[in-house]
Protein backbone atom coordinates (compact mmCIF):
# COMPACT_ATOMS: atom_id res chain seq x y z
CA UNK A 1 0.00 0.00 0.00
CA UNK A 2 1.14 3.66 -0.81
CA UNK A 3 -0.19 6.19 0.69
CA UNK A 4 -0.30 9.66 -0.82
CA UNK A 5 -0.38 13.68 -0.57
CA UNK A 6 -2.21 14.51 2.88
CA UNK A 7 -3.35 10.52 3.47
CA UNK A 8 0.72 10.19 4.53
CA UNK A 9 -0.69 11.71 7.67
CA UNK A 10 -2.52 8.13 8.38
CA UNK A 11 0.51 5.68 8.23
CA UNK A 12 1.12 5.67 11.89
CA UNK A 13 -2.97 4.17 11.78
CA UNK A 14 -1.89 1.34 9.50
CA UNK A 15 2.09 0.20 10.03
CA UNK A 16 1.48 -1.58 13.64
CA UNK A 17 -1.40 -3.55 12.43
CA UNK A 18 -1.59 -7.20 12.36
CA UNK A 19 -0.08 -8.53 9.06
CA UNK A 20 -0.53 -11.97 7.30
CA UNK A 21 2.09 -13.64 5.49
CA UNK A 22 2.82 -16.88 2.58
CA UNK A 23 6.03 -17.58 3.54
CA UNK A 24 8.68 -20.72 1.90
CA UNK A 25 11.54 -21.74 3.65
CA UNK A 26 14.41 -23.55 2.44
CA UNK A 27 15.85 -26.63 5.11
CA UNK A 28 18.76 -28.01 5.36
CA UNK A 29 20.65 -24.75 4.99
CA UNK A 30 20.82 -21.51 7.32
CA UNK A 31 21.90 -17.79 6.05
CA UNK A 32 23.66 -15.33 8.16
CA UNK A 33 20.35 -13.05 7.32
CA UNK A 34 17.72 -15.39 7.82
CA UNK A 35 17.05 -15.10 4.36
CA UNK A 36 18.51 -16.12 0.87
CA UNK A 37 20.21 -12.66 0.46
CA UNK A 38 22.33 -13.65 3.08
CA UNK A 39 25.66 -15.97 2.85
CA UNK A 40 24.47 -19.80 2.82
CA UNK A 41 25.84 -22.97 5.05
CA UNK A 42 24.59 -26.25 3.83
CA UNK A 43 23.89 -28.36 7.15
CA UNK A 44 23.54 -32.23 6.46
CA UNK A 45 20.23 -31.95 7.77
CA UNK A 46 16.86 -33.36 5.62
CA UNK A 47 13.90 -31.91 5.00
CA UNK A 48 11.60 -32.55 8.62
CA UNK A 49 8.56 -34.98 7.37
CA UNK A 50 5.25 -33.34 7.37
CA UNK A 51 4.35 -34.63 10.77
CA UNK A 52 7.30 -33.63 12.66
CA UNK A 53 6.68 -30.15 11.18
CA UNK A 54 2.93 -29.73 11.96
CA UNK A 55 3.73 -31.25 15.52
CA UNK A 56 5.84 -28.42 16.01
CA UNK A 57 3.81 -25.26 15.04
CA UNK A 58 1.97 -25.16 18.19
CA UNK A 59 5.18 -24.21 20.38
CA UNK A 60 5.69 -21.21 18.06
CA UNK A 61 1.90 -20.30 17.42
CA UNK A 62 0.75 -17.76 20.39
CA UNK A 63 2.98 -15.26 22.74
CA UNK A 64 6.66 -15.52 22.29
CA UNK A 65 9.93 -14.13 22.84
CA UNK A 66 11.91 -13.26 19.11
CA UNK A 67 14.94 -12.23 19.23
CA UNK A 68 15.54 -9.62 16.25
CA UNK A 69 18.07 -10.51 13.34
CA UNK A 70 21.00 -8.71 12.94
CA UNK A 71 20.23 -7.88 9.46
CA UNK A 72 17.14 -5.73 10.51
CA UNK A 73 16.64 -1.90 10.37
CA UNK A 74 16.31 -1.78 14.60
CA UNK A 75 18.81 0.66 15.95
CA UNK A 76 21.73 0.57 18.52
CA UNK A 77 23.19 3.63 19.73
CA UNK A 78 21.84 4.92 16.81
CA UNK A 79 23.29 2.47 13.93
CA UNK A 80 20.65 0.19 12.09
CA UNK A 81 22.01 -3.36 13.06
CA UNK A 82 22.33 -4.31 9.32
CA UNK A 83 24.92 -1.75 8.96
CA UNK A 84 26.67 -3.54 12.11
CA UNK A 85 25.88 -6.61 10.35
CA UNK A 86 27.28 -5.14 7.14
CA UNK A 87 30.92 -4.45 9.19
CA UNK A 88 31.09 -7.98 10.85
CA UNK A 89 29.76 -7.05 14.16
CA UNK A 90 27.48 -8.79 16.34
CA UNK A 91 25.50 -7.36 19.29
CA UNK A 92 23.10 -9.09 22.25
CA UNK A 93 19.97 -8.32 21.39
CA UNK A 94 17.07 -8.67 23.92
CA UNK A 95 13.95 -10.96 23.07
CA UNK A 96 11.11 -8.61 21.85
CA UNK A 97 7.40 -10.22 22.65
CA UNK A 98 4.94 -10.53 19.34
CA UNK A 99 2.67 -12.57 19.23
CA UNK A 100 1.58 -15.70 16.41
CA UNK A 101 -2.04 -16.04 15.83
CA UNK A 102 -2.05 -19.16 13.27
CA UNK A 103 0.87 -20.48 12.01
CA UNK A 104 0.31 -23.41 9.62
CA UNK A 105 2.23 -25.32 6.75
CA UNK A 106 0.66 -25.52 3.55
CA UNK A 107 3.08 -26.94 1.17
CA UNK A 108 5.88 -29.77 1.87
CA UNK A 109 8.28 -29.81 -1.31
CA UNK A 110 11.30 -32.66 -1.37
CA UNK A 111 12.94 -31.72 -4.23
CA UNK A 112 13.44 -28.18 -3.44
CA UNK A 113 13.67 -29.26 0.77
CA UNK A 114 11.24 -26.57 1.04
CA UNK A 115 7.89 -25.77 2.95
CA UNK A 116 5.63 -23.40 2.65
CA UNK A 117 3.68 -21.80 5.38
CA UNK A 118 0.49 -19.00 6.42
CA UNK A 119 1.76 -17.11 8.97
CA UNK A 120 -0.61 -14.43 10.95
CA UNK A 121 1.55 -12.31 13.18
CA UNK A 122 1.17 -8.95 15.32
CA UNK A 123 3.37 -6.38 13.88
CA UNK A 124 7.48 -6.09 14.55
CA UNK A 125 7.49 -10.63 14.25
CA UNK A 126 10.10 -11.31 12.06
CA UNK A 127 8.68 -14.20 9.60
CA UNK A 128 12.55 -15.14 9.33
CA UNK A 129 13.33 -15.27 12.52
CA UNK A 130 10.33 -17.54 13.26
CA UNK A 131 11.37 -20.40 10.27
CA UNK A 132 14.34 -20.10 11.62
CA UNK A 133 13.31 -21.19 15.42
CA UNK A 134 11.34 -23.79 13.79
CA UNK A 135 14.18 -25.37 12.38
CA UNK A 136 16.16 -25.25 14.74
CA UNK A 137 13.54 -26.54 16.79
CA UNK A 138 13.29 -29.54 14.26
CA UNK A 139 17.24 -30.72 14.18
CA UNK A 140 17.88 -28.68 11.22
CA UNK A 141 18.05 -25.40 9.25
CA UNK A 142 16.58 -23.02 7.44
CA UNK A 143 16.19 -19.93 5.81
CA UNK A 144 13.37 -17.61 3.93
CA UNK A 145 13.39 -18.32 0.07
CA UNK A 146 10.23 -16.19 -0.28
CA UNK A 147 7.95 -13.89 1.33
CA UNK A 148 4.44 -12.28 0.26
CA UNK A 149 2.17 -9.68 2.52
CA UNK A 150 -1.33 -11.24 2.50
CA UNK A 151 -2.83 -8.01 4.28
CA UNK A 152 -2.22 -5.51 6.99
CA UNK A 153 -4.86 -5.17 9.34
CA UNK A 154 -8.22 -5.14 7.29
CA UNK A 155 -6.22 -4.36 4.25
CA UNK A 156 -5.65 -7.00 1.99
CA UNK A 157 -3.42 -8.14 -1.28
CA UNK A 158 -6.84 -8.17 -3.34
CA UNK A 159 -6.66 -4.30 -3.93
CA UNK A 160 -2.94 -4.61 -4.87
CA UNK A 161 -1.50 -4.52 -8.58
CA UNK A 162 1.41 -6.02 -10.16
CA UNK A 163 3.79 -2.92 -11.18
CA UNK A 164 3.75 -3.98 -14.91
CA UNK A 165 -0.21 -3.93 -14.41
CA UNK A 166 -0.18 0.42 -13.31
CA UNK A 167 -1.58 2.56 -15.82
CA UNK A 168 -3.68 5.38 -14.91
CA UNK A 169 -6.39 3.67 -15.54
CA UNK A 170 -5.93 0.61 -12.93
CA UNK A 171 -4.30 3.20 -10.81
CA UNK A 172 -8.25 4.95 -10.60
CA UNK A 173 -9.97 1.95 -9.79
CA UNK A 174 -7.38 0.51 -7.29
CA UNK A 175 -7.53 3.99 -4.61
CA UNK A 176 -8.64 2.61 -1.38
CA UNK A 177 -10.42 6.05 0.23
CA UNK A 178 -9.01 7.29 3.02
CA UNK A 179 -11.95 6.32 5.31
CA UNK A 180 -11.21 3.21 4.35
CA UNK A 181 -7.23 2.82 5.28
CA UNK A 182 -8.48 3.83 8.46
CA UNK A 183 -11.67 1.82 8.39
CA UNK A 184 -10.44 -0.27 11.63
CA UNK A 185 -10.94 2.69 13.95
CA UNK A 186 -13.97 3.99 15.24
CA UNK A 187 -16.16 6.49 13.44
CA UNK A 188 -17.91 9.28 14.61
CA UNK A 189 -19.96 11.42 11.87
CA UNK A 190 -20.73 15.08 12.24
CA UNK A 191 -23.66 16.94 10.20
CA UNK A 192 -21.99 19.68 7.25
CA UNK A 193 -22.52 22.21 9.57
CA UNK A 194 -19.46 21.03 12.00
CA UNK A 195 -17.15 20.47 8.84
CA UNK A 196 -15.30 24.01 9.12
CA UNK A 197 -14.95 23.51 12.74
CA UNK A 198 -12.98 19.97 12.41
CA UNK A 199 -11.00 21.12 9.15
CA UNK A 200 -9.76 24.23 11.55
CA UNK A 201 -8.64 20.59 13.94
CA UNK A 202 -10.96 22.84 16.79
CA UNK A 203 -11.72 20.22 19.78
CA UNK A 204 -14.74 18.26 19.65
CA UNK A 205 -17.13 17.55 22.67
CA UNK A 206 -15.79 14.53 23.99
CA UNK A 207 -17.44 10.86 22.74
CA UNK A 208 -15.75 8.91 25.46
CA UNK A 209 -13.93 6.42 23.04
CA UNK A 210 -10.98 4.42 24.19
CA UNK A 211 -7.78 5.70 21.59
CA UNK A 212 -7.99 7.13 18.13
CA UNK A 213 -11.21 7.53 16.46
CA UNK A 214 -11.98 8.79 12.71
CA UNK A 215 -14.49 12.16 12.13
CA UNK A 216 -16.35 11.81 8.94
CA UNK A 217 -19.08 13.60 7.27
CA UNK A 218 -21.05 11.34 4.86
CA UNK A 219 -17.88 9.24 2.56
CA UNK A 220 -15.02 11.89 3.87
CA UNK A 221 -12.50 11.60 6.20
CA UNK A 222 -12.00 14.57 7.73
CA UNK A 223 -9.52 14.11 10.03
CA UNK A 224 -8.39 11.50 13.08
CA UNK A 225 -9.07 12.63 17.01
CA UNK A 226 -8.50 11.08 20.37
CA UNK A 227 -10.39 12.15 23.61
CA UNK A 228 -8.08 13.50 26.75
CA UNK A 229 -10.23 14.00 29.94
CA UNK A 230 -12.14 16.86 29.13
CA UNK A 231 -12.61 17.12 25.06
CA UNK A 232 -11.99 15.26 21.97
CA UNK A 233 -8.51 16.57 20.08
CA UNK A 234 -7.57 16.48 16.36
CA UNK A 235 -3.99 14.15 15.90
CA UNK A 236 -4.57 14.32 12.57
CA UNK A 237 -6.03 16.45 9.97
CA UNK A 238 -6.84 16.02 6.40
CA UNK A 239 -9.57 18.74 5.38
CA UNK A 240 -8.76 21.68 4.81
CA UNK A 241 -9.97 24.48 6.55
Amino acid sequence: MLLIGRSTRLSRYVTDLDKTYTATARFGAVSDTLDAEGDITILDAPLPSENAIRDALPVFTGDLLQVPPMASALKRGGTRLYDLHRKGITVERKPRPVKVYDFRLTGRHPAAETATFEVSCTSGTYVRTLLADLASHLDSGAYLTTLQRKSVGHLTVKDALQPQDLNPKTLHNHIIPPFRVVGHLPGVAVPEGGRDSVCHGRPLERRGLVGSYRVICGDELLAVYRDDEEEGRAEVVLCAG
